[in-house]
């Protein structure tokens, strides 16, 4: 796999807890923009990012509009706005709803394969419906890879399950396991570029 330019992860139904105990497991320094969609009352506020910012010291930012990617960052995708990752930055679109849903994981996670291809890693953890699991395709299906919650150990194993149909030769990872797993693959990533070089 290239060099990881992108994470993007998707909840639902215990998406909270989930996120926590992910960020709780993320380094202080993460050199890769984490986008996260969790799905939430179109009328949510920010508290989303202020609960995700009090367990890691990454930067949470709840996403604005022309929003600049950076690294150590962790963006959160606001309520009832689809999230769209372009080449440096993030835009916000008020299109219909995709599967009942807005932000939709799966148009943010065609989005990051559309725009870095192999260099993508898309996460789905616990949720209650079967959002994300076209964009995981997507992502894999363009090089990128793919991880998922174990669905017999989520709160909601619906949409690890669904994911996993759509994408069977996903990585399945209990919780705790994902974040470590994602400092791996892009030290790895970034390792094998340097000695190709």
């Amino acid at each position: 796999m290239s060099e990881i330019k992108v994470v993007v992860v998707g909840a639902s139904w215990g998406g909270l807890a989930a996120l926590t105990t992910l960020f709780k497991t993320m380094p202080d320094r993460f050199k890769v923009p984490l986008v996260v969609v969790q799905h939430r009352s179109r009328h949510g506020d920010n508290l989303l990012a202020v609960l995700l910012q009090d367990v890691t010291r990454l930067r949470v930012i709840d996403v604005e509009d022309k929003e600049p990617l950076e690294p150590d960052s962790v963006y959160v995708a606001p309520a009832n706005y689809h999230l769209l990752i372009e080449e440096d930055h993030l835009s916000l679109t008020t299109d219909p709803l995709v599967r009942f849903s807005r932000p939709s994981i799966d148009v943010t996670f065609m989005s990051a394969g559309d725009v870095y291809r192999d260099c993508t890693i898309g996460v789905i953890l616990t949720g209650a419906n079967d959002d994300g699991s076209l964009g995981l395709r997507h992502i894999v299906d363009l090089g990128g890879a793919a991880i998922v919650q174990n669905p017999t150990t989520a709160e909601s194993s619906s949409m690890p399950a669904a994911a996993l149909r759509a994408v069977p030769e996903a990585e399945v990872l209990e919780l705790p396991m994902i974040g470590p797993r994602l400092v791996q693959m892009v030290a790895n990533s970034g390792r094998r570029k340097r000695r190709a070089g």
